[in-house]
């Protein structure tokens, strides 16, 4: 197994260099065994994957209602209970109703701060490492929620701030109110958009990049069938669906790669991040989720992975093959940075 690295995603904030994206371990991909998932999370971190992803609407509502349901990070507070001096813990606040039919975000003083107090109690600790604006309210002052947050780090109840799904200009007015640790956005080999404008800003403002989705959702794996996604929440979406046959292109270009240098598909998209971040000049932290033991260590294995400059460029040029955009429709046409830029 690769020794995995931290490495400082801001200033004071060293993580390891891959970390693991809880929502894999709640109902978003279908039901899961707890039992299961807690054994998921110890290998992680037995095997140096330490930071750990997560957010307070991960999980299924247990009355049915909308909003936060918190059930992951509950599941988490398992976890750090036994460990908790081993992790960096990320969570997230904003998005007011469940995942996959949510609509509604809240950034007001009031919310930040109950909202905060919330994970604190689920997640069964004093401190969060890391405390990330979800998603933001599109009408309120990105400033007057990050003022709310700046004062949950002047408590100690939270370390380090982080946004997700910003645009440049809202990152660089959060960042002139609070430094800004971390910006965690959709980013692969398959969905670039923030290239253009937010990991720029982001590396202006000292932040380090969080990639959710670097598999991109399990398709660059190739693990994915037709059949897999018909019984999930992707069942509905273009990039998945109707030009599925189209996008395997893409994943035979990660697994032609792979072939020459004895990587996974999956190695071959994470180690292509890496040195994307390299090339722009900042950290970069996939946090790629999954149920199994065995693709955590494959993920981390990834770390080991070299690229060629060619073998770069090729892979840059897959872009020019993905059909489709990141866009998901059962999300608000503002749910991501490039909707609003």
């Amino acid at each position: 197994m690769t020794a995995v690295p931290t490495v400082p995603l801001a200033a004071g904030l060293d993580v390891s260099k891959i970390g693991f994206g809880g929502m894999a371990l709640s109902h978003a991909y279908g039901d899961t065994d707890p039992e299961q998932a807690l054994r998921t999370l110890h290998h992680a971190v037995d095997h140096g994957v330490t930071f750990i992803d997560t957010a307070d609407v991960y999980g299924k509502p247990r009355d049915g209602s909308s909003g936060p349901a918190g059930t992951n990070e509950e599941l988490i507070a398992k976890l750090l209970a036994e460990r908790r001096a081993e992790v960096r813990i990320a969570t997230k606040f904003g998005i007011t109703g469940a995942v996959g039919g949510a609509t509604a975000t809240r950034g007001d003083r009031a919310y930040v701060r109950s909202a905060c107090e919330a994970s604190l109690r689920r997640l069964g600790t004093d401190v969060i490492d890391l405390y990330y604006l979800h998603r933001r309210q599109v009408d309120l002052p990105i400033e007057e929620t990050v003022g709310a947050m700046a004062e949950l780090v002047a408590e100690g109840k939270v370390r380090h701030l982080g946004l997700s799904e910003v645009t440049a200009g809202e990152l660089q007015a959060a960042a002139a109110v609070h430094p800004i640790a971390a910006v965690q956005s959709e980013w692969s080999i398959w969905s670039r958009d923030v290239e253009a404008q937010v990991v720029p800003a982001a590396r202006a403002v000292g932040a380090g990049f969080v990639p959710y989705s670097p598999l991109g959702r399990g398709f660059l794996t190739g693990a994915l069938t037709p059949d897999r996604i018909s019984g999930g929440m992707l069942r509905a979406e273009p990039r998945f669906v109707a030009h599925f046959d189209a996008n395997q292109r893409v994943v035979a270009l990660l697994r032609e790669i792979g072939a020459e240098i004895g990587a996974t598909a999956a190695q071959v998209a994470l180690a292509w991040l890496w040195a994307q971040g390299e090339a722009f000049g900042l950290p970069v932290v996939p946090i790629p989720g999954t149920r199994s033991p065995a693709r955590v260590t494959e993920n981390a294995e990834a770390l080991q992975v070299r690229l060629s400059t060619v073998q770069k460029a090729r892979l840059d040029g897959a872009a020019d093959l993905v059909e489709g955009d990141r866009r998901l429709t059962f999300t608000p046409q503002d749910w991501i940075s490039a909707d609003r830029e």
